[in-house]
C-alpha cells in the first residue's frame, strides 16, 4: 500500500500535483492539530475531500515536544483522543503520536500513551525512528514492562530513508523496527518530495482497517 503525508492542508492543488508526480496515495497522512510553523490541522471538511477521492486518513498528534514522563504521557493521550472525537474519526482507528528523532523519550511515556488509548476505543500508534535517537530502548523497555504496548501498539517506522519515489517504484517493505516485538505496519521511506509538499510511504495492509 502506497501512501503520503503531508504538513499542509490537502488542496485540490496538493492533490493534483500528488496524482500527476507521484501517483494515487492509498493513505493520507495528517496531523490532527494546527502547530505554528509546523502543521496545518486536520478539518472535517479535509477529511471529508480525501475520502471521496477513496484516500484513507492516517490521523497524527504532534503538539508535544518531549516524550517522557508518565503523566505528560496520559496528557498527550488524552489531547489525541479529544482532536480525533472533534473531527469525528470512529473507534477503533489509529491516532500516532509523532515522536521526532531528536526527542527525549522514556518507557513511562509509552505507557502512558497505550494505557489511555486503550478505554478509549482508538489504536494507540506511534511514529518514530526506532534504531536512532531514544525511542528503540525506551519503546522495548515499554513492551518488557506491559505486553500490551506491543500488543496494541501501530508503529510507523521514519527508518531507514532512501528518499522519495512515484508509487510505482517504491521499495520493497523493509524498515527499521525495534529489538523486541513490534506492529511495524507503515514506513516513511522518502522525506520532502522534490514536485509536491509531501513526504512518501509504504504500508503493510494490515495497517489498512485502522485507517479512516
Amino acid at each position: 500500500m502506497w501512501g503520503v503525508d503531508s504538513a499542509a492542508k490537502v488542496t485540490e492543488a496538493l492533490l493534483a500535483c500528488v496524482r500527476q508526480e507521484y501517483g494515487f496515495p492509498k493513505f493520507w497522512g495528517r496531523y490532527v492539530t494546527t502547530v505554528p510553523n509546523v502543521s496545518d490541522g486536520l478539518t472535517k471538511e479535509e477529511m471529508a475531500f480525501l475520502r471521496r477521492n477513496g484516500i484513507q486518513i492516517a490521523p497524527i498528534y504532534n503538539a508535544f515536544r518531549e516524550a517522557t514522563q508518565y503523566e505528560k504521557g496520559r496528557t498527550a493521550a488524552r489531547n489525541a483522543i479529544f482532536h480525533a472525537r472533534r473531527l469525528g474519526i470512529p473507534k477503533n482507528k489509529v491516532i500516532f503520536a509523532n515522536i521526532e528523532d531528536e526527542f527525549q523519550v522514556d518507557a513511562a511515556w509509552i505507557r502512558a500513551w497505550v494505557d489511555t488509548f486503550y478505554p478509549s476505543g482508538y489504536r494507540p500508534g506511534i511514529y518514530a525512528n526506532p534504531t536512532k535517537g531514544a525511542f528503540g530502548e525506551a519503546y522495548c523497555e515499554a513492551v518488557k514492562n506491559d505486553e500490551r504496548v506491543s500488543q496494541q501498539t501501530i508503529i510507523w517506522s521514519s527508518y531507514p530513508r532512501p528518499g522519495t519515489t512515484p508509487a510505482t517504484k517504491a521499495p520493497t517493505f523493509r524498515p527499521n523496527v525495534p529489538n523486541c516485538r513490534a506492529n511495524v505496519w507503515i514506513w516513511q521511506y522518502g522525506r520532502d518530495a522534490d514536485r509536491c509538499a509531501i513526504d512518501t510511504n509504504v504500508a503493510n495492509r494490515k495497517v489498512s482497517e485502522f485507517l479512516y
